[in-house]
């Protein structure tokens, strides 16, 4: 993959302030290294969902901050309005070519399943990313998984069974489930699904649940960044 690039100023602005930056269309962020203070950057909202889209927390970047050298960073952490769904803050993590790191890399699901394909059966996954152990220069985007082995309601597909790129370890238990097909329901079973709810009975999705953010709640203050806590 094509090394991708994002450009950084370095910014002194803090707490409340942080909005207008916000209102020039800029995200607030903080690089922060290995036993270093963080680093308050500011980045170009539209650049950071286009790079965040193509790379996730899975990729390798280089921070190419203004007046200062370019740095490896991985996006660690994001914050988001609770109503627009916009980003609001950015934590990239500094990382060394020659020093392993660990990092989620998102899962994805390749092949026929004689059992889905076959027999009806319905795909079930237990996991949509793993945790992995490598080299920065090693780190993949994604790992597939191919589910053409899968091919009865008994068979199952365990972490130890993801073909792993050289160089690169999954951190999760060997044998947890990712993936499994599961029998088509009898008519028996779908009957029962389609029985009418008895009057005074008020379905599980309709009670109530979380309140939600208020619309336009402003986002919390940002404070200068301290040391990061390892």
């Amino acid at each position: 993959m094509e090394k991708i690039k994002l450009q950084a100023k370095h910014r002194d602005t803090f707490g409340k302030k942080v909005a207008k930056l916000r209102r020039e269309g800029l995200i607030p962020a903080v690089m922060y290294s290995k036993g270093k203070e963080g680093t308050a950057l500011s980045v170009d909202k539209k650049l950071f969902d286009h790079v965040y889209k193509l790379s996730g927390g899975s990729t390798i970047l280089t921070l190419e901050i203004e007046g200062d050298k370019d740095r490896n960073v991985l996006i660690k952490e994001v914050d988001r309005n609770p109503v627009t769904d916009n980003v609001v803050h950015a934590d990239f993590y500094q990382v060394k070519m020659t020093e392993k790191i660990t990092a989620t890399v998102p899962l994805r699901f390749i092949g026929d399943s004689k059992a889905v394909m076959d027999l009806s059966g319905s795909l079930i996954t237990n996991k949509s990313e793993v945790e992995v152990e490598c080299l920065p220069a090693d780190l993949p985007h994604e790992i597939e998984v191919d589910i053409s082995l899968l091919e009865d309601f008994e068979s199952v597909l365990h972490i130890s069974d993801i073909k792993l790129p050289p160089g690169v370890e999954v951190k999760d238990d060997p044998e947890e489930t990712l993936a499994f097909v599961e029998a088509p329901r009898s008519e028996e079973e779908l009957a029962e699904l389609e029985e009418p709810v008895e009057e005074g009975e008020m379905p599980e999705a309709e009670r109530g649940g979380e309140e939600t953010a208020a619309e336009g709640e402003e986002p919390k203050a940002e404070e200068a960044p301290e040391a990061k806590k390892e």
